[in-house]
């Protein structure tokens, strides 16, 4: 029995497999990535090469969670948990070897500040002028991204977004009723504990509208 037949037959028991199925591993996509391509009869699970080695107890349940997700249903398994522990802890495994100056010395003074300096560093770096995301945490990648729109903003407005992105690697995620959530009340509760936290919104909304057209700063941030 391949690994999608018997993640498949593990989510519902009884029930017939009726697909042809095609499991692959590449490069082509990023860290730790995953799909699932369902058309009439076939499924098709790309993974990244990383993958390969994983344990294949994790690996059912990433496709569970997979399957759940194209066949919009709300299930929970052992396997998906283990797959989620597992989740949680790819920043162990991830190699470190991008930290730009600048978001570095961000990253000292946040870490410092907030964290007593026990939040390991993640890799650092610039991505795009992006207005439609500020700054995000990949977890696949353990890394935190900056639009380049603020390579000359104020140090505070920096540290700001950057204890934002800290706090998702910190906290990471939650998964509830097939679904992931990263911006919960207890991170909320957290962020805004940051000082003069809506004044920096507003400062932030400043900048922006210096760079670009007004628009609302909700979900700008990963």
């Amino acid at each position: 029995m391949n690994l999608i037949q018997e993640a498949y037959s593990r989510l519902f028991p009884g029930k017939e497999f009726l697909f042809t199925a095609k499991l692959s591993y590449n490069l082509r996509l990023s860290d730790f990535n995953s799909n699932l391509r369902y058309y009439r009869d076939h499924l098709e699970v790309n993974l990244n090469l990383q993958w390969k080695d994983i344990d294949e107890e994790i690996k059912i349940g990433l496709v569970q969670t997979l399957l759940l997700k194209v066949l919009k249903q709300k299930k929970n398994t052992q396997n998906i948990e283990l797959y989620h522990n597992f989740l949680k802890n790819i920043p162990l495994l991830t190699s470190k070897n991008k930290s730009d100056p600048q978001l570095d010395a961000s990253f000292q003074r946040v870490n410092q500040q907030f964290f007593e300096g026990k939040l390991e560093k993640p890799n650092l770096e610039w991505g795009t002028d992006s207005r439609r995301k500020l700054a995000s945490y990949n977890l696949h990648r353990d890394t935190v991204t900056f639009s380049t729109l603020f390579r000359e903003a104020p140090l505070e407005m920096v540290d700001y977004l950057m204890y934002h992105e800290l706090l998702h690697k910190l906290q990471q995620f939650t998964h509830k009723n097939g679904r992931s959530f990263f911006h919960t009340r207890k991170f909320r509760e957290e962020e805004k504990k940051y000082p003069d936290y809506e004044n920096m919104e507003k400062e932030i909304q400043k900048l922006l509208r210096h760079k670009t057209s007004p628009f609302n700063l909700k979900n700008l941030f990963g």
